[in-house]
């Protein structure tokens, strides 16, 4: 291959003749300058567009994920931190409903008693019959508001059932009252009757006499109980009648225990059916130990043998 130069000054020209080694070595230069020309393209670009030597990703952006991935877990212990209370709390609220219902139970199963209901009609100790089709539920999962609301609706159910039989307790309570202030029965707990309602014999004068209440003898020392529960509004002495008890029972009625030996009770204590109230003894206008049984309605005496035959309440 031949190359000719030609000179600055017109008309001179050199001829150089070249071998295929030297155009070998030719092409070989011009392709490492066409290498260092790409190469240097390559990293203006990188510097235009702001990434440095041997990375790929702009730091920024680096930096901008970790920032979103830290923001992520620290909402992932939130969620977990919210979680666990809610978990707390709801385990309290059903130690809660738990322990209530214990209550609840143990109250119905008084309500019974005292009612007198017959066996296995209402029975506390069991769970209560459930029954009914099943509704077509296509979800598998039951989420965390559909147990919050269930456990909220069990809890206003467990509320309501406190209240109606908060209600049914004041009830049979007033009606336990009632049946403990019915005035029935003796006064003593042994004994005969030795006289009774109206006019006889006066022991003393042997005249006739109005005799206002029974007389109950027995054993000198033995126990007066009271008929019926009441208010001590006597206990002491008083003239004809010795040591005096007075009970008031409410509704207009009052009893009456005279001659006792001995006063169990004072002005204003509260007193059971059927409780211990005196000891039988002979004080006052009285020939021996017995006990003067009075029943008075609005302060006029009433024959007391209708109030000792007839059957307790209860």
């Amino acid at each position: 291959m031949n190359i000719i130069l030609l000179g600055k000054h017109h008309g001179k020209s050199r001829s150089v003749k070249l071998g295929p080694g030297s155009l070998f070595a030719i092409l070989f230069l011009f392709i490492l300058l066409a290498l260092v020309l790409i190469g240097a393209g390559i990293f203006a670009g990188s510097k235009f567009y702001g990434v440095s030597e041997g990375a790929l990703v702009n730091p920024k952006v680096i930096s901008a994920w970790e920032t979103s991935l830290n923001e992520q877990k620290l909402q992932l212990k939130q969620v977990e931190r919210a979680g666990q209370q809610k978990l707390d709390a709801l385990t309290l609220m059903m130690g809660d409903m738990q322990a209530r219902l214990y209550r609840l139970d143990a109250l119905g199963q008084r309500l019974t008693e005292v009612a007198k209901l017959k066996s296995g009609e209402f029975d506390f100790n069991t769970q209560p019959s459930l029954g009914g089709p099943i509704e077509d539920d296509r979800s598998d999962a039951f989420s965390m508001n559909q147990f919050e609301n269930g456990l909220k609706n069990l809890a206003q159910t467990i509320a309501d059932r406190e209240q109606q039989l908060g209600i049914m307790e004041q009830l049979f309570d007033h009606q336990q009252i009632v049946d403990d202030t019915f005035i029935a029965g003796r006064p003593i707990k042994w004994g005969w009757m030795s006289s009774p309602y109206g006019y006889r014999s006066d022991p003393f004068s042997g005249k006739r006499a109005w005799h206002g209440g029974v007389d109950f003898a027995g054993k000198d020392g033995s126990d007066i109980i009271s008929v019926a529960a009441g208010v001590v509004t006597w206990s002491g002495e008083r003239y004809g009648y010795g040591n005096l008890v007075e009970i008031n029972h409410g509704d207009g009625y009052a009893t009456r225990y005279a001659h006792c030996k001995e006063l169990l009770v004072k002005v204003g204590d509260v007193v059971k059916k059927g409780a211990v109230i005196a000891r039988m003894g002979s004080t006052g206008r009285s020939t021996g130990p017995h006990v003067h049984y009075e029943v008075l309605k609005n302060g006029r005496p009433e024959n007391p043998k209708k109030f000792i035959y007839r059957a307790s309440r209860g």
